[in-house]
């Protein structure tokens, strides 16, 4: 049975170049029908289904005669004019199957701030519940470089993790992971599931500089990462057949990445899945160690605190070599932070003149990096 088929809750991530026709900038309809097609089927069986979907801009620079390489603004203006043809286009190729059609937009901020995560996840899951498909997309009108996700493909990952999918496929030009990059290296062997990211697997996405590489399959296996992180199935497959999800369920050539682990508590994978720590905790080899166990972080193993950050942040925990550790909430401002750095609980009070939590970060709001092959090591 193909890892679709049971997956109660599926995200599908589709690229500007499988929905946008390159030469005349129109979207492809026919491919989008049968897509449609594709995903009635899988809704008549009670599945529900999530796209996030790329094209606004690729749709909307051509109508306002804009030429790359766009500047933000341009991005910007192209993604507003575009937005509202893709999102027609989905609504109508929808439609012939009485189906409604949802549009979200989303920011990097959405899925980093826990309110406002809360509420895009409240939100997607009402939509689910009255029978509608969202159709996800960044919110290229409004956000800035510094609060983009950058790629679809994470922010798909990050809508799998927020809403707790069983499987995310997504649509590529290449039909899987290769050892190397197959359009360069003849003797690339096709792997057709993988369960473990190691750091060989990562090495197969190849140089980011290069085409296998910045052209996708670097932000496929971060997208994986937190796929598996989440217990969530995830597919690298081409997707310029028609009738795409149906090819794969029939056996159609893909990358399957299977998780062997549960997935994590909501608050964990939010943790987890922060894209931008506010700073960093470097710690002794005996915090390092009680970390590993389990146990909560304590000022006294704190050698150096790196950043500025408020109490309640996300932080990077790193051994006293440079490795990540694992990342949670600080109980403290990075000053106070700098100040009991070093010493014993007991002190915290006679140096910041009050008595917070004894813990830097306690264990409930600490997510241990592991192998994601061998399950989420949270403490």
């Amino acid at each position: 049975m193909s890892p679709l088929s049971d997956a109660r809750r599926l995200i599908v991530k589709i690229g500007s170049s499988l929905l946008v026709d390159d030469a005349s900038g129109q979207i492809r309809r026919a491919w989008l029908d049968s897509l449609c097609a594709d995903i009635a089927r899988f809704r008549a069986r009670g599945q529900e289904v999530i796209v996030v979907s790329s094209g606004a801009v690729a749709v909307g620079r051509r109508q306002l005669g804009l030429t790359p390489p766009l500047k933000l603004e341009e991005k910007q203006a192209a993604a507003a004019t575009g937005q509202i043809r893709l999102a027609h286009a989905y609504q109508e190729a929808l439609a012939h199957h009485g189906i409604t059609v949802a549009q979200v937009l989303l920011t990097l901020e959405d899925s980093e701030d826990r309110r406002r995560y809360l509420n895009a996840r409240t939100t997607l899951e009402t939509l689910l519940r009255l029978g509608a498909v969202p159709v996800i997309n960044e919110n290229d009108t409004v956000a800035t470089a510094e609060i983009r996700f950058g790629d679809n493909d994470r922010l798909a990952a990050r809508v799998a993790q927020m809403v707790s999918a069983d499987a995310l496929v997504l649509f590529s030009d290449i039909d899987g992971l290769y050892t190397a990059d197959p359009r360069k290296d003849p003797t690339a062997r096709f792997l057709p599931e993988v369960r473990e990211l190691t750091p060989e697997i990562e090495a197969m996405a190849g140089d980011p500089g290069s085409a296998y590489g910045s052209g996708g399959m670097v932000t496929k296996l971060t997208a994986a990462k937190i796929c598996l992180s989440a217990g969530c199935r995830m597919a690298i497959t081409r997707g310029e057949p028609l009738n795409p999800l149906t090819t794969i369920e029939t056996g159609g050539r893909c990358t399957w990445f299977l998780p062997s682990s549960e997935p994590r508590t909501a608050r964990k994978q939010w943790i987890f899945g922060t894209m931008a720590p506010a700073g960093t905790l470097v710690l002794d080899a005996g915090a390092a160690r009680a970390l590993a166990q389990g146990r909560s972080l304590l000022p006294a193993g704190v050698t150096t605190v790196e950043g500025e950050f408020d109490r309640g942040d996300c932080v990077l925990v790193k051994d006293a070599a440079g490795k990540v550790l694992g990342r949670g909430l600080v109980a403290y401002a990075s000053p106070d932070a700098r100040a009991i750095a070093g010493r014993k609980s007991g002190e915290i009070e006679p140096i910041l003149g009050y008595r917070g939590r004894d813990e830097l970060i306690h264990r409930d709001d600490l997510v241990m990096e592991a192998p994601l092959g061998g399950g989420a090591g949270s403490a």
